[in-house]
């Protein structure tokens, strides 16, 4: 069965949350300036929403989509072609022991808020909310 990041385990610890905010966020700088080499990737806006850790701290899975629903194929292309580039910018600003591996998952949030307004637009339901 695939794990999803919205499991209910016991959850990530505050160290893992800390770390995943301050990589996200160091990550959405990173890809705003367009400090890598590369301007197949600096052309394009990526919204990065969420960072998630392990447990030990050396992988880092970023929820990334590309502003207006663009092209994610060439997306995932190109942030996997600048991965270590990408590795290498986010931990000059880290202070962790080790810079961690960076994975990019597709962030599927905003498709889910769209279903979720869709099915609160329903009749039958608004009528069963409403009672």
């Amino acid at each position: 069965m695939a794990k999803n990041r919205f499991n209910d385990g016991p959850g990530p610890s505050q160290r893992q949350l800390r770390v995943g905010e301050l990589v996200r966020r160091t990550l959405s700088d990173v890809l705003q300036r367009g400090d890598i080499h590369d301007p197949d990737l600096n052309r394009l806006s990526i919204t990065v929403g969420e960072v998630t850790v392990s447990p030990d701290l050396k992988v880092a899975t970023a929820y990334v989509v590309p502003l207006g629903g663009g092209n994610t194929e060439e997306m995932f292309e190109l942030l996997k072609r600048n991965t270590s580039e990408l590795r290498r910018a986010v931990s000059k600003d880290l202070t962790l022991k080790y810079a961690p591996q960076l994975r990019f998952r597709l962030d599927e949030t905003f498709d889910r808020l769209d279903e979720t307004r869709r099915l609160f637009s329903q009749d039958a339901v608004r009528r069963d909310l409403e009672d």
